[in-house]
């Protein structure tokens, strides 16, 4: 499972392709993620992370402390 949001945990979803003739074959809506090197100023270092767009507009808004912090909590190695 590569292609998941270290922060929000979202991942690949199945759904279809309809046709005009509404013929529907399988498909995956991949989320839009992005592999980002985030300062950690509290441990003066930096922080590679696999996160959706979604996940840095979260780190915009709460922190990276108090998000690597829930991420700890949960038992992710950061």
């Amino acid at each position: 499972m590569a292609r998941v949001c270290q922060v929000t945990g979202k991942k690949p979803i199945g759904g279809h392709y309809v046709s005009h003739s509404n013929i529907k074959t399988k498909r995956r809506f991949l989320p839009n993620l992005q592999t980002k090197r985030f300062y950690f100023a509290e441990e003066d270092r930096w922080v590679t992370l696999k996160v959706s767009t979604e996940a840095l507009r979260t780190i915009n808004k709460n922190g990276l402390s108090t998000v690597i912090k829930e991420l700890r909590a949960k038992g992710e190695k950061i």
